[in-house]
């Protein structure tokens, strides 16, 4: 149900849809399962970079995989991201969920690799294929061995994520509830996971 606004929050300047679903309770092991967790069940990721004289640029990208707290991205070395991370190695990976409006925030450091890298074929699948195009030259192909197909680590720092915790009929009631009555929507988990969580969840890997 939702929750009542109190004077001392609008005092102390405090957002109440932050401090009231802001979760600090659940163990930080369970925080990261359930990063994990909703992260597999989303493929795809709106991945920014920082361009000089820009700002942040985004693109959609499928994850090739997710390796603990950090993710796998296959890219093409002739696009303008690589640039942009020559420059400036810091990134976010932001990914929504619109069936129940949990979603992730990932800011981390990308680590750019040459087509060397064997990780490349073992997360490189036909569907890679479509995106990078065949030449014919034999060299080309949008194969794992094309010199275009190049991996991105992206490092995580910082995690933020919300898990929701109602069904969508449950968030449209708490939501009308809310408006109605003057309280505060309560539909889920606001959670952080620092550097030091994220660096142990990898070293647990």
């Amino acid at each position: 149900m939702p929750e009542t606004l109190h004077q001392s929050e609008i005092d102390s300047k405090i957002d109440p849809s932050v401090s009231k679903q802001y979760d600090s309770e659940t163990p930080v092991d369970q925080q990261i399962q359930d990063f994990y967790k909703i992260a597999d069940g989303l493929k795809v990721g709106i991945l920014n970079t920082y361009r000089n004289g820009v700002g942040p640029v985004g693109r959609s990208m499928a994850i090739a995989k997710r390796a603990g707290p950090d993710f796998l991205f296959l890219g093409n070395a002739h696009s303008k991201k690589f640039t942009d991370l020559e420059k400036n190695k810091e990134v976010q990976i932001t990914f929504q969920n619109s069936k129940d409006q949990s979603w992730i925030s990932v800011t981390g450091e990308a680590v750019t690799t040459s087509n060397s890298d064997p990780r490349i074929k073992d997360v490189w699948s036909q569907g890679t294929r479509a995106w990078f195009g065949d030449l014919g030259d034999g060299t080309h192909t949008g194969g794992p061995e094309d010199p275009r197909m190049t991996l991105i680590e992206v490092k995580s720092k910082y995690v933020g994520y919300y898990a929701t915790d109602v069904s969508m009929l449950g968030m449209a009631k708490e939501v009308i509830v809310a408006a109605v009555t003057g309280g505060v929507a309560n539909t889920g988990k606001l959670r952080e996971l620092s550097e030091q969580d994220l660096q142990k969840a990898r070293s647990s890997q």
